[in-house]
């Protein structure tokens, strides 16, 4: 049965008392659902809205997945994204369980999509019941409020009482998932610093401003619904028009090429490598040299040197997945990062890169001004992946680095593969 068998799951591999933790409140947000949902009756409405409500939050997934898998990386803090928003408009438009299947559906859809399944399960489970019990807190706060609501409770939230009871109930919602997720981080990570486990002060201010565009959006959901799809395309400009920005400029992305630096794709190199450890995963890795690049300046000039950098850039990010890293570490060397990648198959990825930078043809200007073309560019790379190859990322990148040197002596135009290295450091 292999990984599917429950006596092989990585939850067992936690500390009792985390584990036990982890199972206490996935059972207990089941409870609430079972509970909730034997009492529920839903109208077509709340079908109606739960439909909507789900494309939103699966297209807002799908626009951001790549920024998100970056930010998912940072280890031992907590994860918060703007999917709030479709949740607390949930929260006010619908009964616990079609809020309970909202969750379920968006955090299956992240763990597929935006993951690529490389996630440990038990965490997103027991995240999808952290919010879960959050959501079912918020609800308990509103029914306090409205107990003979008639309809949903964004109808009846009204006036100053309306906007109390929307404010605590966002609150308790923060508050219940924020406390939870805090205590399993501490759990898990006794070793690190408590501050680092309470995350950022931008993390509260995300939710604060989905818990307000989630309220928005239910209100135009009872009384304006043919205007969501605005707030839909306000919630992906704001995700990605303020956090991509952040992460460029912290990424010190490379001005020639748009790629990432070396010391960002080295960070995030660590970060697969760290991931790729808790699941039993592996990470390809690619150096690749342009042949003969000096030629190219030499006979057009630096600047049509640093047209073809760009070109050369952009077919590989073309031919590689979108979550993949490509980097450029200096002159006419790249980097890329291949999470999932066997040492079996990174030659292949390898030679597909070389085929797109055969076929360019880069239309650019001369040192005099004059228009060339600049054709029959090739590329030498090396390639390894951990943990075949290695299992620390600096004799990874060394060990491929080697590789790309022998592929170069070699003729160039071709892929050496790296020759793995036993625990001493020595190669088999």
């Amino acid at each position: 049965m292999g990984r599917a068998d429950p006596r092989h799951w990585r939850l067992w591999s936690l500390p009792r008392g985390v584990a036990a933790y982890v199972l206490v409140i996935v059972v207990l947000a089941a409870t609430v659902v079972a509970v909730t949902g034997a009492r529920a009756s839903v109208t077509g409405w709340e079908w109606a809205w739960f439909g909507a409500l789900t494309v939103a939050a699966i297209v807002h997934l799908e626009a951001a997945r790549a920024i998100e898998r970056i930010r998912e990386l940072d280890e031992g803090t907590p994860y918060t994204h703007l999917q709030s928003v479709w949740f607390f408009a949930a929260i006010l438009l619908l009964p616990v369980p079609l809020q309970a299947a909202l969750i379920a559906i968006s955090f299956s859809h992240e763990f597929v999509r935006v993951f690529r399944g490389r996630a440990i399960l038990h965490r997103k489970v027991f995240s999808a019941a952290t919010v879960i019990l959050a959501v079912a807190a918020a609800t308990l706060v509103l029914n306090a409020f409205y107990p003979a609501a008639p309809g949903p409770f964004v109808s009846a939230a009204d006036g100053l009482t309306g906007t109390v009871s929307v404010v605590i109930a966002g609150l308790a919602y923060r508050l219940v998932n924020y406390t939870l997720v805090i205590g399993a981080i501490l759990a898990a990570n006794p070793g690190k610093p408590a501050m680092r486990a309470l995350g950022h002060l931008s993390d509260q201010l995300i939710i604060a401003g989905a818990v307000g565009l989630g309220y928005a959006v239910a209100v135009l959901a009872v009384h304006r619904p043919w205007a969501v799809p605005i707030l839909l395309a306000t919630v992906l400009a704001l995700h990605l028009g303020l956090l991509l920005p952040q992460f460029r400029a912290a990424s010190r992305t490379d001005t020639k090429t748009g790629l990432v630096d070396p010391a960002w794709w080295n960070d995030l190199a660590e970060q697969e490598l760290e991931r790729a450890r808790r699941l039993d995963g592996t990470v390809g890795v690619l150096l690749l040299d342009l042949d003969h690049f000096k030629r190219v300046n030499d006979r057009y000039g630096h600047l049509a040197g640093d047209a073809v950098l760009r070109a050369v850039a952009d077919a590989v990010k073309h031919t590689v997945r979108s979550y993949d890293l490509v980097g450029r570490f200096g002159g006419e060397e790249f980097a890329i990062l291949l999470p999932g990648v066997e040492h079996t198959e990174v030659t292949a990825t390898a030679d597909r890169i070389r085929a797109a930078i055969s076929v360019l043809s880069i239309d650019t200007t001369d040192r005099t001004g004059a228009r060339v073309t600049v054709t029959g560019l090739t590329a030498s790379i090396g390639a390894g992946a951990f943990p075949a190859t290695a299992t620390e990322l600096s004799p990874l990148l060394l060990t491929v680095d080697d590789a790309l040197y022998r592929a170069k002596n070699g003729g160039r135009d071709r892929t050496v593969r790296a020759t793995a290295l036993d625990a001493s450091g020595s190669r088999q």
